[in-house]
């Protein structure tokens, strides 16, 4: 997804010193590198065994038998396939999200971004094979979809915070959910509430790449129209035109059916883009 790179090439000359900048963005590489890290490590848990097999392969006759290992077959051929269709969905996902982050240190190194090549698919081509059971552990139920405790507590208050107009309280409190719940579920909405925070204080350059964020953290959830659409109006705000116009544009582009894409063409008329 090179739209993140050249996006956060626009935000990052608003700053006044690249010192600055340059520790800005590599804070947001490694927040990246987390995210990549629990998706690697949730797929590592798909090769665990949770359990001893217990097959029910029972019958009072031979042909009953047959009839209960042809279903067995079948039941592990099924999940075979769901098993290898979640693996895909993470390198896909996974190469995707180290080719931006080469494109953006190459970018911010001052290098040559026409010398990059084809980002090597996650994993590489190596064929899986069979490996020795390992001992199943518990995951962190933070990366099982759910949430840990205290941490609907915790983003509900920074919400409430925002609600009330303590725009100060509500960007503090999210930088912080994200620091204590990495690779939240919650993460992509929290990224975007705390841009919000931000532009109520006026720091649009910071509300900007809180937006990033939300929407490279889920580019395809829930909240990723809105966040794409409020990158784009931040990008206007701090003069960077172009980059607003076709960062507006992509809205309608990825998420026709949305409720923000005529939002995103008055800004884009507001703007004067083409």
């Amino acid at each position: 997804m090179r739209i993140a790179g050249w996006v956060l090439a626009a935000v990052i000359s608003t700053a006044g010193m690249a010192q600055a900048q340059d520790q800005q963005t590599l804070a947001d590489i490694r927040q990246e590198l987390t995210v990549l890290h629990v998706e690697i490590q949730r797929l590592k848990r798909e090769f665990s065994t949770t359990g001893s097999p217990a097959p029910n392969l029972s019958g009072s006759s031979i042909l009953e038998r047959v009839d209960a290992i042809e279903a067995e077959l079948q039941r592990l051929t099924r999940q075979t396939e769901q098993l290898n269709q979640r693996v895909q969905n993470v390198v896909t996902d996974g190469t995707n999200r180290i080719g931006d982050l080469e494109f953006r240190l190459v970018e911010l190194e001052g290098g040559d971004l026409s010398t990059l090549g084809e980002t090597s698919t996650l994993g590489g081509n190596t064929e899986i094979t069979a490996a020795a059971p390992a001992t199943p552990t518990t995951p962190n139920v933070s990366e099982q979809g759910e949430l840990a405790i205290g941490e609907r507590a915790d983003f509900d208050t920074a919400s409430q915070a925002l609600a009330e107009g303590n725009f100060q309280v509500a960007a503090d409190q999210f930088a912080q959910f994200d620091s204590s719940y990495p690779g939240s579920p919650l993460a992509p909405e929290a990224h975007l509430k705390r841009g919000q925070a931000l532009e109520g204080l006026g720091d649009t350059r910071e509300a900007a790449r809180a937006f990033l964020a939300s929407f490279t953290g889920d580019s395809e959830g829930a909240f990723a129209p809105e966040a794409l659409f409020e990158l784009g109006a931040a990008l206007g705000r701090l003069g960077q035109t172009d980059q607003a116009c076709i960062t507006l544009s992509e809205v309608g582009v990825r998420f026709p059916s949305s409720t923000v894409v005529s939002a995103a063409t008055q800004e884009m008329a507001s703007l004067g883009c083409s």
